[in-house]
């Protein structure tokens, strides 16, 4: 019995993890908001930090 309601457990989570992959909320735009230098999140209008000459 333990063993089926941990095989139940998991295999609720890899659905829920596969759900959660395929429908993630702006996933577009977080891959729009990093640098194409450095790879970096750009939060913010202005350029990067890496454009700027700071580390």
């Amino acid at each position: 019995m333990l063993i089926k309601v941990a095989a139940l457990f998991l295999v609720f989570f890899f659905v829920l993890g596969l759900f959660g992959k395929w429908r993630f909320p702006g996933q577009k735009q977080m891959a729009a908001a990093k640098c194409a230098k450095c790879g970096r999140y750009n939060i913010g209008k202005g350029p990067c930090a890496c454009e700027k000459g700071k580390p």
